[in-house]
């Protein structure tokens, strides 16, 4: 019987960790500490006031993203609107609290001084074969610890293509608005 019981035991551990790994979709911003693969979030704005400095702008975003299954891919959806001059969106390295360089290309880089943007403005998937600056080389697994730690964030970047930059909404070549990548 005691034999049975440790077989029946055996049979429901392997059972158990054989089970086909979950994945979840990145939005921005979302909320916890660890990545998954395959679930569905809900999207939060991107905003100027998310942006270091804060920006006085009126435009809003969206990044809705999904990791694959196998961990080694995100396919993502950006959506910006009531923006103008959008050059550049990226995922850059950083808390909220500060700018970090550029890990990830979203769009871009589209020439200075662009019209009134309203819907998708890129969607795609990429891989570690797409990182570029600190992550270039890394293992796609370097990114999700970045995200799992709240280290990621999106930005969309404008320019009118006019001396002095930073004038007012399209014109931040540094970012318009911004949303921390959390995962759920």
């Amino acid at each position: 019987m005691r034999q049975l019981t440790l077989t029946v035991l055996a049979l429901a551990a392997t059972a158990a960790c054989s089970q086909t790994p979950v994945s979840p979709e990145l939005v921005v911003p979302l909320v916890t500490t660890a990545v998954k693969t395959d679930e569905p979030l809900t999207s939060t704005h991107l905003r100027g006031d998310h942006e270091i400095p804060a920006r006085p702008t009126d435009a809003q975003g969206q990044a809705i993203m999904k990791v694959a299954t196998d961990g080694n891919s995100i396919s993502f959806k950006l959506i910006a609107s009531n923006i103008e001059k959008v050059v550049a969106s990226h995922i850059h390295i950083g808390s909220a609290t500060v700018n970090g360089p550029v890990v990830v290309f979203l769009y871009g880089n589209a020439p200075a001084g662009g019209g009134r943007h309203d819907g998708i403005l890129s969607e795609g998937t990429f891989t570690a074969a797409n990182f570029t600056g600190p992550l270039a080389g890394q293992p796609f697994s370097a990114l999700l610890a970045e995200i799992a730690a709240g280290n990621a964030y999106v930005n969309v970047h404008t320019n009118d293509g006019v001396s002095p930059t930073n004038t007012g909404p399209g014109d931040f070549p540094g970012g318009e608005i911004r949303g921390q990548i959390k995962a759920k």
